[in-house]
């Protein structure tokens, strides 16, 4: 039975994590995000929440850009590093010797090993409670065709998604995983 309580519910898993990447001068930064979305499609627009606190919040009110990179579970690792550590004790990119490119219209770091990425400038920046919400425009998109449908959606017989359920765990979307595809229709719909 569903109870009232006035204790913190926090329910937002399983969900994708993004890795976040910025950099300012020679200084490049990768951390792992589970509070994003689009805000909108026309313009492109993307949001992050990112804690002040971050080395990556710091490189990204320097250069005023930052890059959105989803990766396959294969590199579930470099969410798990990222999150965990911080860019101010090293560089976590070669610590992980995760290889990326400078993105082509801000040069924000592009995971090589992601399968989507945006690249962003920033749009806006708020504060909501213990985090700021980032918005960019997406100025660059990147995507491997190869792991995915004609239709848009992953082929998850070349493409494993891990889903953050917490404390270091992981389902992994996959082909395997049952896909169903649900449409309500109604019988009689009467307005009122």
């Amino acid at each position: 039975m569903l109870k009232n309580t006035s204790q913190l519910v926090l329910h937002s898993y399983p969900g994708l994590i993004a890795l976040v990447t910025a950099k300012h001068d020679s200084h490049a930064n990768m951390m792992a995000a589970g509070w994003h979305s689009y805000m909108s499609v026309a313009p492109p627009i993307y949001g992050v929440a990112i804690g002040k606190e971050r080395f990556t919040y710091e490189l990204i009110q320097k250069s005023g850009s930052f890059a959105i990179n989803f990766v396959s579970a294969e590199y579930a690792h470099y969410i798990e590093v990222s999150g965990k550590t911080s860019g101010r004790d090293g560089d976590k990119l070669e610590k992980m010797m995760a290889k990326w490119q400078a993105g082509e219209a801000t040069g924000a770091p592009i995971l090589e090993n992601a399968y989507v990425a945006y690249e962003c400038t920033v749009r806006d920046c708020k504060t909501y409670g213990d985090h700021d919400w980032m918005s960019g425009d997406i100025k660059r998109f990147y995507k491997n065709d190869d792991l995915f449908e004609e239709n848009g959606l992953p082929n998850f017989s070349k493409l494993q998604i891990p889903l953050f359920l917490g404390q270091s765990h992981y389902l992994i979307a996959d082909n395997g995983t049952t896909i169903k595809h649900i449409q309500f229709e109604p019988e009689n719909t009467k307005s009122e």
